[in-house]
């Protein structure tokens, strides 16, 4: 199984001290969040896109090749690629040239983002959102696969003997998940192409997430891909820990007041006991983020956010600090305990090359 850290990479007024980064710090800031999670052993690192303030995150392969030459295991990701408002053919040109350069450290996540603007800037008309993110995503799929595409469509020009370079990495290319929190349309794409599907569910109960998760499950199972439980599903949270966990609300409450998203609403105690959010102990995150797994089953891929709402960098790197020396080892043995040996483990470069060279090998 997976751990690792999301960042939206939003640019906050720390509410405790009143200062806001510039987005040059804030740029820089998510590279050493990247760098520090590999350092203590975490597997993966995604960046959201955005392309509107108070975010920076708007070239995600720009800074995930950045990081790639600055570190040396870590899974690469996003969290998410807008496939609705990107050209899929840049999508692929520039994911097949980050896997190069990454040693074929890189996966991502397509999604349709939460920013409805950004449609009209790009030239599209968020009422066809879903309708978007299926034909791209349809078109891509064929770039990274066959070397020659014919293709039209109804949102893009056509495409005549058209060959994406560079191919991907291997002929393997990178493995997807589609997230959504709310599409039941996503869930079944997902399903549809055997893909991963990648529940953000940091904002809603576990009620929620489990209709979702249960969708794709049994949608995968229905094309033939395998049983509901080998469905490859990851997850969202988002957690701030101190060793004494009055220290941790106390500290964290001001963020989760100044939240756009979290405040005005709930407390932060009856938010805490409604979503995924854990802000506590170490010990208080290995049992919320155990329960995970009653309600979507054995999966393959958690990753957490730590710096959202203005959190200061040294704040952050002391969450990845605990992370990886005290919840992740610790969830990495429990999880594994009664894992059923025909639940695959996140997919990788090596293991989609195996697999593939054992497919044809068999032929």
């Amino acid at each position: 199984m997976q751990f690792g850290i999301f960042t939206v990479g939003d640019v906050s007024t720390d509410p405790a001290t009143g200062r806001t980064p510039t987005e040059h710090e804030r740029i820089k800031a998510m590279v050493t969040i990247a760098r520090k999670a590999e350092e203590v052993g975490l597997d993966v690192f995604a960046t959201g896109e955005h392309h509107n303030r108070p975010f920076v995150p708007s070239s995600p392969t720009t800074m995930l090749g950045w990081i790639a030459a600055r570190t040396e295991r870590i899974v690469l990701s996003t969290a998410t690629t807008l496939i609705t408002t990107n050209d899929p053919v840049k999508i692929a040109e520039d994911y097949a040239m980050l896997q190069h350069l990454a040693d074929g450290r890189v996966d991502l996540t397509m999604g349709r983002g939460n920013t409805g603007p950004v449609y009209p800037w790009f030239g599209k008309d968020i009422r066809q959102g879903i309708n978007l993110a299926v034909e791209n995503y349809a078109l891509l799929h064929r770039l990274w696969r066959e070397d020659v595409v014919d293709w039209e469509g109804r949102f893009r020009t056509p495409l005549q003997s058209f060959t994406s370079t560079p191919r991907p990495l291997d002929g393997v290319p990178p493995f997807v998940w589609h997230g959504s929190i709310r599409s039941p349309e996503i869930a079944e794409q997902a399903a549809y192409y055997g893909d991963g599907f990648f529940h953000n569910n940091i904002f809603w109960p576990k009620e929620h997430t489990q209709r979702m998760v249960e969708l794709y499950r049994t949608r995968y199972a229905h094309y033939g891909h395998g049983t509901p439980e080998q469905a490859i599903v990851g997850l969202g949270g988002q957690v701030y820990m101190r060793h004494n966990s009055q220290d941790a609300i106390r500290e964290f409450r001001p963020y989760f007041d100044n939240s756009p998203v979290m405040g005005g609403g709930p407390s932060l105690e009856e938010y805490m006991a409604e979503t995924p959010l854990t802000v506590g102990t170490p010990d208080q995150v290995i049992e919320k983020t155990l329960a995970f797994r009653e309600y979507a089953g054995d999966y393959q891929r958690q990753l957490f956010n730590v710096d959202g709402g203005g959190v200061p960098l040294k704040a952050v790197l002391e969450q990845i600090d605990l992370l990886g020396e005290e919840v992740v080892p610790v969830l990495r043995k429990e999880f594994a305990v009664g894992r059923p040996t025909d639940v695959p483990d996140a997919p990788t470069h090596a293991s989609l090359r195996t697999a593939r060279d054992a497919q044809v090998g068999s032929r």
